[in-house]
């Protein structure tokens, strides 16, 4: 379990790196988006290494790992969406984006743990395309919650569909990084 201790942190310290530094490009741009933008976001990424995964050649020179660390960085602005609610223009500051950013890091990844020892590193035996098409089966569930506005009868909600999101994204990081 250390060594997948090490792993996550180091694929998420890819992820937060990157973040941090389109805040400093961009601010915290992404608060006028609403969680159903976010989704959208998230589909158009996952599509996209589904389609690589079966056409196997890229036009762009953008792989799959920046794929997946979009993925990541945008299933944690959904958890920060759903509790502050998007916005008509930039409220918050760049370290207190990185202060969420954290905050729902943490959560995600202390969800994986605790799952990962019921599961007993299940995911290690994944193939990389299982964990896309996993990704794309949370964006369409998480889609239709949306489209019932938030109500569920007994599923869990849209925040723990956004932290699967980003787990299967880090484990698919971890893959790509370190290898089977």
């Amino acid at each position: 379990m250390e060594k997948t201790r090490d792993q996550f942190e180091y694929v998420i310290n890819i992820c937060r790196t990157l973040f941090c530094n389109k805040l400093k490009d961009y601010g915290a741009s992404w608060r006028i988006m609403r969680p159903e933008s976010v989704t959208d976001q998230i589909f158009i990424k996952a599509n996209r290494i589904r389609t690589l995964e079966t056409k196997e050649e890229s036009k762009i020179a953008e792989g799959i790992k920046g794929e997946f660390i979009a993925i990541v960085n945008y299933g944690i602005i959904g958890l920060i969406q759903l509790e502050l609610n998007h916005i008509e223009s930039v409220d918050i500051s760049n370290d207190e984006a990185i202060a969420l950013y954290d905050k729902y890091m943490t959560e995600t990844k202390e969800l994986m743990y605790a799952k990962n020892h019921d599961y007993d590193e299940a995911w290690r035996s994944m193939r990389i395309s299982s964990y896309t098409d996993l990704i794309l089966m949370k964006i369409y569930r998480t889609k239709q919650i949306e489209d019932n506005k938030g109500k569920t009868l007994v599923s869990e909600g849209i925040g723990a569909n956004y932290m699967d999101m980003v787990n299967y994204a880090l484990f698919g990081l971890i893959k790509l990084e370190f290898g089977e």
